[in-house]
């Protein structure tokens, strides 16, 4: 029994086998992966990181590994092992593997078959292909979400917006990246495009990784907050025009940074 626990202790990361060359253990660095309480609330909800009450154990580790992956917790070309994640976050190997796919249709991770899992690297070229994307369909949703939002989605964004700001005066980077994906979230549901939806979530995870990585160089944190709650109160003002070209904006300084990263 002592022996079991042991080795349920072992680091996340497991050393894929030896003749596939680009996993290999010099390739990807086993990164040890903190537990539940170390990483925080485990699923961000409308207001400042709060869990859903409608969170199901899946999502829990989806948003456990998502934040991992994306605050660089586990680096790109860390080897993932559903076994250790399992162990280390107290969920069953089942959620884990949904997790997975999940991400792995994000674009976070690479699912090598009987090789491995691997996070997928961070590339510049792919970044700006995606915000060519992103462009289009972010105004398209800002816009929806303007026009369609309830009542109760309208006082979300305000709250998402007042929160913002003092993410930004606090230049709070986590804070902030709790609250950007939840925005991104809300904007998904309140403009009632499910095809619109479902194309936002293959690009917003890569987006906030990419930030995080390079922010401290090239970003600047509460310039980006503010232009995010920007975003948000043209949504709760319930106008359609400057929501629009708030997105506009953000998008502007998201490809402003991502052109300095390749100078820093």
């Amino acid at each position: 029994m002592a022996a079991g626990r042991r080795r349920g202790r072992a680091a996340l990361a497991e050393p894929a086998r030896a003749k596939v060359k680009k996993v290999s253990r010099d390739a990807a660095p086993v990164v040890p992966v903190a537990g539940p309480q170390d990483v925080g609330p485990p699923k961000v909800g409308p207001r400042n990181g709060e869990p859903h009450d409608d969170d199901t154990l899946p999502d829990r580790a989806y948003r456990l590994i998502e934040e991992l992956i994306v605050t660089l917790a586990l680096p790109p070309e860390t080897i993932l092992s559903e076994q250790s994640l399992a162990q280390r976050l107290g969920i069953g190997r089942t959620p884990i593997r949904e997790a997975l796919q999940r991400l792995a249709r994000d674009g976070l991770v690479v699912i090598l078959p009987r090789r491995g899992i691997l996070v997928s690297q961070i590339n510049l070229k792919t970044q700006m292909r995606l915000l060519e994307v992103r462009r289009e369909l972010d105004r398209l949703m800002a816009r929806g979400a303007a026009e369609r939002a309830t009542p109760e989605e309208i006082a979300k964004f305000s709250r998402l917006a007042r929160d913002m700001r003092i993410a930004s005066d606090r230049a709070d980077d986590i804070t902030f990246m709790r609250l950007d994906r939840a925005l991104n979230e809300l904007v998904s549901q309140a403009a009632r495009n499910e095809f619109a939806a479902r194309a936002m979530g293959l690009m917003h995870g890569l987006s906030r990784r990419f930030w995080y990585q390079h922010y401290r160089e090239a970003g600047d944190l509460p310039l980006s907050a503010r232009l995010h709650a920007n975003l948000a109160e043209a949504i709760a003002r319930r106008n359609a025009d400057a929501a629009g070209k708030a997105s506009d904006r953000l998008i502007d300084y998201i490809e402003s940074f991502a052109r300095k990263t390749i100078e820093t």
